[in-house]
């Protein structure tokens, strides 16, 4: 895995700090009060990518994926009541914030996705599971730097590069996923599965990462 490029790294960054939706997320971190908590998933790739393809900042952006890791309550309830808190917070961006718990996951994936899977032991776990390397990456702001989690690195995502994480997505979802986002930003370069990281889980196809999302 190389070492990323510092002045990247750096853009990214700040693409991130000013963006119009994730930055006002950031600047207030210290409300989220969740534990192990990342803003993650393929909305920070987008981001990157409307910068480099000269896109309007908001392009092709569903929504926001804020995970956390609790696993001292793993009820639907306080998940919801989290996700309920975490709105009236930051209800005034204009786009919708999916936040899910880790920690439970294991409970509903197989009712939702045809397959059982062992309970994540972090959220650095769960992200390193998401379906493309550029994606499996998470960020929070507990102070005037960002941190970054890259479980594969962060060299995908800048370059920009799309290559599947081949561990829990199946090959069907990444060709829809990846086809939907070569009509959104046709300068991407998206590999085939063929050049994915990891080798899929014994059991059936998987079918998306663990908010639940098949369709970012």
């Amino acid at each position: 895995m190389s070492r990323p490029d510092a002045p990247a790294l750096l853009a990214f960054g700040h693409v991130l700090r000013t963006h119009p939706w994730i930055g006002p997320l950031l600047a207030r971190w210290s409300a989220l009060e969740l534990p192990d908590a990342w803003l993650s998933g393929s909305a920070l790739a987008q981001a990157w990518w409307n910068h480099r393809f000269g896109f309007a900042v908001t392009h092709g952006i569903a929504d926001l994926d804020l995970i956390y890791f609790d696993g001292a309550d793993l009820s639907a309830a306080a998940e919801a009541a989290q996700a309920s808190r975490i709105g009236a917070c930051f209800g005034a961006l204009p786009v919708a914030l999916d936040v899910k718990n880790q920690a439970r996951v294991h409970q509903w994936y197989a009712q939702r996705f045809g397959r059982a899977i062992a309970p994540y032991r972090s959220a650095r776990e769960a992200i390193a599971t998401f379906p493309t390397t550029a994606a499996a990456i998470g960020v929070q702001a507990p102070g005037a730097r960002l941190r970054i989690l890259a479980p594969h690195g962060i060299d995908d995502l800048l370059r920009p590069r799309v290559r599947a994480n081949r561990v829990r997505v199946s090959a069907a979802l990444y060709r829809r996923k990846t086809a939907r986002w070569r009509a959104l930003w046709p300068q991407l370069t998206i590999l085939p599965w063929a050049e994915g990281r990891g080798e899929p889980e014994a059991g059936p196809a998987a079918s998306a990462h663990s908010n639940g999302s098949t369709n970012r």
